[in-house]
């Protein structure tokens, strides 16, 4: 494993749904199972360089996002490798029963793509938050569910998903991120990558919240408290070894997620932790509410995603060892 991070914090110069389409056609150039489908979303999502270089393996099946999954699992079934991709809450909670039955359940190989999670919907508004979308897709057994961070991020996963077998669910902005990753950088199936060691609590966060946990990890080391820092990029399956490992050297842990604390990440952790070695948590994200409409930034601060909020929690957590 290979981890290369930015020295400083910038935003990302190729936006996601950039990077999720160079993917898509490098893919589709080599293998000529990959097929992208669509909920009349080629223009927002960014596909259409792909849907330009391979018309015949572009499918835009309409605002009818259940019937997209159904079609992808039709794919899957005859051989293809299908990518479908909407917004988070439409690629998640709309057609949440085809893609237990028609993809978990039938065991078939299909990639769903779930955009703007979380306050990256900003002012399209609480209907369009996915605070849940995690927490659905981790139920599905023998489902993954990946968070990438950046356009480094998405490239890499994106490839992964491709190559691994199953329902996937990835997660991720269209537009704006900041840019964590340098060239390089491998992500490894199941593991988390740790971006900056410390022995006095343990950040895991995933997508919005990294570059957060870096900036809080760098508040903190100026008042002396050393900070580890992990990109909890796989969900599920998650990288337990890495949560004990945190625990028993740390002794206190916080989670940072752009999702509900209810079955998100913070969940996942807690799962594992009080499976193999309890340890002080505290849990950052949307506190079971629902979304609302405003700016990225405003939102962070209105539900606490914030690198302030993750640093309150840090010494809380530290203050309960």
């Amino acid at each position: 494993m290979s981890i290369n991070i930015v020295k400083e914090l910038a935003n990302d110069t190729v936006a996601p749904r950039q990077a999720y389409c160079d993917a898509l056609i490098e893919m589709a150039k080599e293998d000529a199972r990959v097929v992208v489908l669509d909920a009349d979303l080629i223009g927002a999502l960014g596909v259409k360089p792909f849907q330009k270089a391979f018309p015949e393996r572009t499918f835009d099946c309409g605002i009818m996002e259940a019937n997209m999954i159904g079609t992808a699992a039709g794919l899957s079934a005859t051989g293809f490798i299908p990518f479908a991709h909407s917004f988070g809450t439409f690629a998640s909670r709309r057609c949440y029963d085809q893609v237990f039955m028609s993809c978990a359940y039938a065991r078939q190989n299909v990639k769903i793509v779930g955009s703007d999670p979380g306050i990256y919907a900003a002012t399209n508004g609480g209907t369009h938050m996915p605070f849940e979308d995690v927490a659905l897709m981790r139920t599905l057994p023998g489902a993954t569910v990946v968070e990438p961070v950046d356009s480094l991020a998405v490239r890499e996963l994106v490839r992964m998903a491709k190559d691994t077998y199953g329902v996937w669910y990835l997660r991720f902005p269209r537009k704006n991120c900041v840019k964590i990753y340098e060239e390089g950088t491998t992500f490894t199936y199941g593991k988390a990558n740790r971006l900056r060691d410390g022995k006095d609590v343990t950040l895991i966060a995933a997508g919005y919240c990294v570059a957060e946990a870096l900036k809080a990890a760098d508040i903190l080391s100026a008042e002396g408290i050393s900070a580890r820092v992990l990109d909890m990029f796989c969900i599920k399956p998650l990288d337990g070894e890495a949560v004990l490992a945190a625990a028993k050297e740390t002794g206190a842990i916080v989670t940072a997620e752009n999702h509900n604390v209810v079955n998100g990440l913070g969940s996942a952790v807690a799962d594992a932790l009080a499976a193999g070695y309890p340890a002080p948590l505290e849990k950052i994200g949307a506190q079971d509410v629902f979304g609302e409409v405003g700016p990225t930034p405003w939102l962070a601060k209105r539900f606490g995603m914030t690198a302030e909020d993750i640093v309150g929690a840090a010494k809380k957590a530290i203050a309960r060892k």
